[in-house]
């Protein structure tokens, strides 16, 4: 086995059919596009997709951009009777459940299902009603069944 030099392993190799795009644009052209550059390749797929002459495999590979039909949009105004006022719709402000303090976003929800602050997020800080230890009872008998063995019959 021949082993290569670091200049050939290391050496750019550079086609030796550069070929032009046949659309004479100057740019470099593709033989997967059919020797024309991307842009030239692109306004020839979107004309032969228009007119629809072309079977489906000789089409371009991507998808052409969607284009959904509009659709009329009717604006109605509501009677400004039925227009509820600001008074009516009032915006649900998380708070504390210990100490009725607005904690927005950084609320935590407790197992009890209450939110509470940073402050009383623990359930020794607030009155929660929880049973942290008949959850845990559970868990560790679903998670540990009692095995029985089959009884042996002594000869």
């Amino acid at each position: 086995m021949a082993q290569k030099t670091e200049k050939e392993e290391t050496e750019f190799k550079v086609p030796e059919t550069i070929t032009s795009c046949i659309n004479n644009c100057g740019v470099t052209g593709n033989p997967a596009t059919n020797n024309m550059c991307q842009k030239c390749f692109a306004a020839s797929t979107a004309t032969t997709s228009s007119a629809g002459n072309l079977p489906p495999s000789s089409r371009s590979i991507r998808s052409p951009k969607r284009s959904f039909p509009e659709e009329p949009v009717q604006i109605a105004n509501p009677p400004a009777s039925d227009q509820t006022t600001p008074s009516e719709a009032k915006r649900v402000v998380s708070r504390c459940s210990g100490c009725r303090r607005k904690v927005g976003l950084t609320g935590f929800r407790c197992r009890c299902g209450e939110l509470f602050c940073a402050e009383h997020r623990y359930s020794d800080r607030h009155e929660c009603t929880y049973d942290y230890k008949a959850a845990g009872r559970e868990a560790i008998a679903r998670e540990n069944p009692v095995i029985r063995a089959a009884k042996i019959v002594k000869v």
